[in-house]
């Protein structure tokens, strides 16, 4: 019963983890690499911590369903951006990153008010293609803060995260049109 009155803490640390935002994005501008990986541990930090107390407690809500995949689309896009700003990565695998999210937004908004209730759930696809963008972003900043990583991960890395956002970015598509399709069928 006691424990029902820390029911906030996950939501918290969630918007910690979107107040972090902005001094990542600085340190990244600012070329600090190494503060902007500080920076991006304790905001996976309070990642895992929120999740891990949401399950163990049992203190899931609505508003936390929504904003923790939020706050951490909005960490690896504003990642992305910075990158593309500071002339580190080109503006074309930024826009294919964000217009990724464009359009499987989009679809999601046009499924929920066209054919019926939109529950998010994300693909494996999807997964893999959030898994490389980390692994690439931290993998490029790290390469930037002038620590131990081989040069060759720049370009691998763009082009593997191009690859998997086209894909994972179809295979949304795809499905959802689907069942769109079915839907809209019966």
């Amino acid at each position: 019963m006691t424990l029902q009155r820390w029911r906030w803490i996950p939501n918290a640390l969630t918007f910690l983890r979107i107040l972090l935002i902005i001094p990542f994005a600085w340190a990244l501008l600012e070329g600090n690499y190494r503060q902007s990986l500080l920076i991006f541990f304790l905001a996976a930090a309070t990642d895992a911590l929120d999740g891990f107390l949401a399950r163990q407690f049992n203190w899931r809500s609505r508003l936390g369903a929504i904003a923790d995949p939020l706050a951490d689309k909005a960490l690896l896009i504003t990642a992305y951006l910075m990158l593309t700003i500071t002339g580190i990565i080109p503006l074309w695998l930024f826009a294919l990153v964000l217009g990724r999210d464009l359009v499987i937004v989009g679809g999601a908004l046009m499924y929920h008010y066209g054919v019926g209730r939109f529950e998010m759930e994300p693909s494996i696809p999807g997964k893999i293609n959030t898994f490389i963008q980390i692994l690439v972003a931290l993998a490029i900043i790290i390469l930037m803060a002038d620590l131990p990583m081989q040069p060759w991960v720049m370009g691998v890395g763009i082009w593997l995260v191009a690859l998997s956002a086209i894909f994972s970015g179809c295979h949304y598509i795809l499905i959802w049109g689907a069942r769109a399709w079915r839907a809209k069928r019966s």
